[in-house]
């Protein structure tokens, strides 16, 4: 791996050394404004590969009428629509749009990972259903990896946090959500594509998915509890009962944004670093900015792996997260069991002390 590296980063460097008016050209263009990082990481109306851009379809539901467009410049060219000074878009006659449903580069990584999830449990269910890996042993790495991820995601995670006779039903998910996230921030290593977990809208639909098993999961015992408060006297249910029913929406809530900050900051931090290969060639010239950049491409590419690892750290954090939520509100607290063992310690409690 680190000779494949090596033998990467030296062709990059070879490339912009013979041609140093690539980063030249660049600098041009966006001379008379700062290096633009926001824009690297925001989502937009397009996806680019290798440098290519496909503008996407735009859709809004003005005024309760819908517009279809094959992309934005379509939607300006029909004069139904103009854009504002903010980089925006209203209808000509200046109203808002009401909802806005176009596809963007975000939503587009999102379908990707799921898309990917999909293929391979199904391309993995067929080998089992064939015997492989069920009558025998997993043949090959990828389903070897398979194996050791599924495997991993329910008995560290499912059934070491959910109870034992429930665990089973939410493996599906746990491992579909890990999965998904994880393709989802692996996109994000890619130089032209874009992490879709560093956009909060997303993370917040992974987080709401998590809210609403929880709340349907949970059993009467949980619901006592954040009304009723068993064993408590009826006074304090006034502070306890809005507690617990704030606490029901601040758990997705840190789900959303710890998943959210933590790839969009790895994002801004690789795109910053990069960046100042550009800085230093409008700075110093092109030469100093080339020459430079051979600290700044090692510096990244040691920031990739870590990226990578944070990756997949993020996406076990956040499937463990919601096993340890919904296995919560999954519980099943025995009180009469509870009520039992205290008055067999209350019995031999008198009996000692007689």
């Amino acid at each position: 791996m680190s000779q494949y590296l090596r033998r990467l980063t030296v062709t990059i460097l070879f490339l912009l050394a013979i041609n140093p008016a690539i980063l030249a050209a660049d600098t041009q263009e966006g001379s008379g404004r700062s290096f633009d990082v926001m824009g690297k990481v925001v989502d937009h109306d397009y996806v680019e590969v290798v440098g290519l851009k496909v503008y996407l379809p735009r859709i809004f539901f003005v005024d309760g009428d819908w517009y279809f467009y094959s992309d934005t410049n379509a939607a300006l060219e029909s004069g139904e629509f103009m854009e504002t000074e903010e980089g925006g878009i209203v209808r000509s006659d200046g109203e808002s749009i009401t909802l806005d449903m176009s596809i963007t580069s975000h939503l587009i990584y999102v379908w990707l990972g799921i898309i990917l999830t999909v293929i391979i449990t199904m391309w993995a269910a067929s080998r089992y259903k064939r015997g492989i890996g069920a009558k025998s042993e997993p043949k090959g790495a990828m389903h070897n990896i398979f194996e050791v991820l599924f495997v991993f995601i329910r008995d560290d995670i499912a059934k070491e946090f959910i109870s034992p006779d429930k665990y089973k039903r939410y493996v599906p998910y746990l491992f579909s959500i890990f999965t998904a996230i994880m393709f989802m921030n692996l996109f994000g290593l890619l130089p032209w594509a874009a992490s879709a977990t560093a956009d909060l809208t997303v993370t917040a639909t992974l987080a709401g998915i998590t809210f609403f098993i929880t709340q349907f999961s949970g059993t009467k015992d949980h619901w006592q509890h954040v009304f009723v408060f068993p064993g408590v006297p009826a006074w304090s249910r006034i502070i306890l009962t809005p507690v617990e029913i704030l606490g029901l929406f601040t758990k997705p809530f840190a789900l959303a944004i710890r998943l959210f900050a933590n790839m969009l900051s790895g994002k801004i931090m690789i795109v910053s670093i990069l960046g100042l290969i550009f800085i230093f060639t409008d700075l110093f010239g092109t030469y100093v900015g080339v020459g430079s950049s051979v600290f700044w491409v090692a510096l990244t590419a040691a920031l990739y792996f870590l990226k990578a690892l944070v990756a997949l750290i993020q996406a076990y954090v956040f499937t463990l997260l919601s096993a340890v939520f919904i296995g919560m509100a999954a519980e099943e607290h025995h009180h009469h069991d509870d009520e039992t063992a205290v008055a067999y310690a209350q019995t031999v409690e008198v009996e000692t002390n007689q």
